[in-house]
């Protein structure tokens, strides 16, 4: 009992940090400023539940979807730099979410942004994705491996926690104040996107290099 007790605080702490849901919310907030309270905490339902499903999936069978498609972490890491880039030059630009259409074409922009980039990869990440797959490979009996999910659940929930409640920062700080903030926030995606892609490109032109 105290061995799958400390495996599950163990993947609780590490999903934690690595998604890190006070970090994702400000990004949520600033894309999804031109929702309503239902619309803004149905995207952020979306989010966390297309996030469980990739991570709970990895976790599974990520060893066996990676060789099949011959897909390294690397690679995953360059694609989610590229993704992170290019939603950050949209949000220094204050193009993100501009949500003035009909309702339908509202609901369709919402699930797509639900689904990406907020779902995968900012809060199922490439960082998240292998820590699912190698806790996977540690949990050695049936109890590791239901704690595993949970783990990763109640991170989730979090995440949906944080996501939700921070919709009253959007309301303190107004339209002028949502602007800038999407502004910085799109300047810091661009960075966090050239760590992301670099980190993935370096090991892939190690391999090239040395093979």
């Amino acid at each position: 009992m105290n061995d799958l007790f400390a495996f599950g605080l163990y993947a609780f702490t590490g999903f934690l940090a690595l998604i890190n849901p006070l970090g994702v919310t400000p990004v949520f907030l600033t894309m999804t400023a031109d929702l309503t309270q239902k619309q803004r905490t149905k995207t952020a339902l979306t989010a966390v539940i297309t996030a469980f499903i990739v991570l709970t999936l990895f976790a599974f069978a990520g060893q066996l979807l990676f060789k099949f498609f011959g897909i390294s972490v690397a690679s995953f890491r360059v694609a989610g730099g590229i993704i992170f880039f290019l939603m950050g030059f949209d949000m220094l630009n204050a193009r993100v979410s501009r949500l003035k259409y009909d309702s339908k074409e509202i609901e369709e922009e919402m699930n797509d942004v639900a689904v990406t980039p907020l779902g995968i990869p900012m809060i199922a990440g490439p960082g998240a994705i292998t820590n699912a797959i190698v806790l996977m490979d540690d949990a050695h009996t049936v109890g590791h491996k239901i704690v595993l999910p949970v783990a990763i659940f109640l991170v989730l929930l979090a995440t949906f926690l944080s996501l939700v409640a921070g919709s009253k920062v959007t309301k303190f700080l107004g339209e002028t104040g949502n602007r800038i903030l999407l502004k910085l926030m799109g300047l810091i995606m661009m960075v966090i996107a050239v760590e992301f892609f670099f980190a993935g490109l370096k090991p892939i032109l190690r391999g090239i290099i040395f093979n």
